[in-house]
């Protein structure tokens, strides 16, 4: 590859080079001040004296939420199992209707296809999801969350475009050995499949983390709320103390009084659900960008 020297080149060179400055610090300087808030001082905080640093270290906050508070912590293990076991499924569906649909010979493909697409530009809407799940007798359960969005149509395609790169002569190999069409997919493709379907499994991994519409209209036990829906509650509340007290929290109120600050208790329920993203992130990373553009570029 000949690197282009010219005077235009370097220029736009410049340009790409401040804006991707200018959207890494306009990204960054948020979540650092969350962070640095979360660890500061009461008093601090009420002066405005933080800003990317924290200012008289303490983590009452993060004691209050993670020891006293009844509410967080099971909303933070209610967020895991909806995340884990949510990508598992939405994975498997996902990758068994993909192959299934992307053998050309499959009878009716074309009929199963527009019945995919549809729902990528019409959507019923709110009411009649809700109408859907009530009559299924899924409200109040964690398969609400889950059942309704079992497949993408956005992450089937792109699985399906990845599949029809398949060597056929790999899979025909396998059945010449006495593999079936199941027994082919999971011997042969999904090893050689890695990188597309970490790529997927991030990104429902990240819609479940993130969601807390659904379980705001199909939960009504406050025990089984997400952790989202819980901080929606917090930076909602401009009486937080209060509502604490009304649901029983009267340590984590008493202490919203005395110790600490309501923005210091949302700034660090706001890291705790962001650390698990950071964390698993790094380990995905490298299948995700070979995964997502094999999916795009063949698509």
């Amino acid at each position: 590859m000949v690197r282009d020297t010219s005077v235009g080149s370097r220029i736009l060179d410049i340009v790409i080079h401040l804006v991707m400055i200018l959207v890494i610090v306009a990204t960054l300087f948020p979540v650092l001040n969350v962070v640095a808030v979360s660890f500061s001082s009461p008093e601090n905080i009420a002066s405005g004296q933080v800003a990317l640093l924290p200012k008289g270290f303490n983590l009452s906050a993060y004691h209050t939420i993670l020891f006293e508070d009844v509410h967080i912590p099971k909303s933070f293990l209610n967020s895991v199992f909806i995340t884990l076991i949510g990508t598992a499924v939405n994975v498997l569906m996902t990758t068994i209707t993909a192959y299934a649909l992307s053998k050309r010979y499959l009878v009716f493909r074309g009929v199963f296809m527009t019945y995919v697409v549809i729902p990528m530009f019409f959507g019923g809407g709110i009411i009649p999801l809700f109408l859907v799940v009530k009559t299924l007798g899924l409200v109040g359960s964690f398969s609400s969350l889950i059942i309704p969005y079992l497949i993408s149509p956005w992450w089937l395609i792109i699985m399906i475009s990845f599949f029809r790169t398949f060597p056929i002569e790999l899979e025909e190999a396998a059945k010449i050995d006495g593999c079936g069409d199941l027994g082919a997919l999971v011997r042969i493709v999904l090893p050689l499949s890695t990188a597309a379907v970490a790529t997927i499994a991030l990104f429902y991994a990240v819609s479940y983390w993130n969601s807390f519409f659904p379980a705001l209209m199909f939960l009504n036990d406050y025990a089984k709320y997400p952790l989202q829906l819980i901080l929606r509650d917090i930076v909602l509340q401009n009486t937080l103390a209060d509502q604490l007290a009304s649901q029983g929290n009267a340590a984590l109120a008493n202490d919203l009084q005395e110790s600490i600050t309501p923005q210091s208790v949302q700034y660090a329920t706001l890291v705790i659900s962001i650390v698990p993203m950071l964390i698993v992130y790094p380990f995905i990373q490298k299948y995700f960008v070979k995964g997502i553009m094999i999916g795009s570029l063949k698509g």
